[in-house]
């Protein structure tokens, strides 16, 4: 009878309780097609989680319209991936997120969404998750990383001991008082040969970190024993693609969400060129150029860009 009864109750539920819940906010439409692919990109990692990895848990996918249609799904949540332009993932519910911190829920920033004010990195984000970017101190260069994950980490597990990866790798991060506190989950050393395209917020900070250890994507086990995590990577969609990338990131959602990091790393399909165009953002009156898998030899065989050395003084 108690046997009919949990199967019952099961199939009137649908399924039982998954283990743990992870909650993706992914960003509005942003940049052009195949870059700030937010939506794309969750659905493509959502999709590992759910139906490749193995693992007992549940991934869910939400916009940044969850404060008006989904606060609950988020309330469920063990971990909260957050990969949006800014803080718009965020949509101004800071102590509701907040909250949810305290109660030791997992948050994971990807991106531009690392980028938070500094008003708002001071009071909230730099305590979940121990570093954030920051105007006129972080920069912002296109090059080709040789990323190095930290050996003795869990994220590490089923990952080369090193892999390239052409994108937008923020450095020169703000980090929480508490530095030591802060792990440095995976490592990268920008040179001159491997810069690509100096943007926008390039200035003599990122001059001064050539060749010097960078941090890329870090972590932190807080007092209220969440996990928080960056990473600066995604700006280029097709990077999904490159299995080590894709692992790394896996492996640090789930190392969030307080799971036990599989030996092998978590599992995934390889990611193919149809998959790749699949869910990307729609832009009116444009037709989306079909993305390619990536070729990082290929970049890594560009010309160095120029530098730029007006914005590379030194104030004072």
């Amino acid at each position: 009878m108690i046997i009919s009864a949990l199967l019952a109750g099961g199939l009137a539920g649908g399924a039982f309780a998954a283990e743990k819940e992870i909650v993706f906010i992914a960003g509005d439409r942003s940049h052009g097609s195949g870059e700030h692919e937010f939506r794309a990109g969750c659905l493509l990692l959502q999709k590992a989680l759910n139906e490749e990895s193995g693992l007992d848990l549940h991934a869910t996918v939400v916009g940044s319209d969850w404060p008006a249609k989904q606060r609950g799904v988020l309330e469920k949540a063990d971990a909260i991936l957050i990969y949006c332009d800014a803080s718009s993932g965020i949509a101004g519910e800071w102590e509701f997120i907040d909250g949810l911190a305290k109660q030791g829920k997992g948050l994971m920033f990807m991106h531009y969404a690392v980028h938070p004010s500094k008003e708002n990195a001071d009071a909230w984000q730099r305590h979940w998750v121990g570093a954030t970017m920051e105007d006129d101190f972080s920069v912002n260069p296109h090059w080709v990383a040789e990323l190095k994950v930290k050996p003795d980490h869990p994220i590490a597990r089923g990952l080369s001991e090193s892999f390239e990866g052409f994108d937008e790798f923020y450095y020169n991060m703000r980090f929480q008082e508490d530095r030591g506190a802060v792990l440095d989950l995976v490592t990268a050393v920008p040179t001159r040969e491997r810069i690509r395209h100096y943007i926008n917020m390039w200035n003599w900070r990122g001059a001064e970190g050539m060749g010097k250890e960078q941090t890329l994507m870090w972590g932190v086990q807080r007092d209220d024993g969440g996990r928080g995590v960056g990473f600066v990577g995604g700006h280029y969609h097709k990077n999904w693609a490159i299995d080590d990338f894709r692992t790394l990131v896996l492996n640090a959602i789930v190392w969030t969400a307080g799971m036990e990091v599989p030996e092998g790393g978590v599992k995934s399909s390889p990611v193919t060129e149809d998959e790749l165009n699949e869910n990307l953002d729609i832009y009116p009156g444009q037709e989306n150029p079909r993305l390619t898998l990536p070729d990082v030899d290929a970049v890594r065989k560009e010309a160095p860009a120029p530098i730029p050395a007006e914005r590379e003084k030194k104030p004072g």
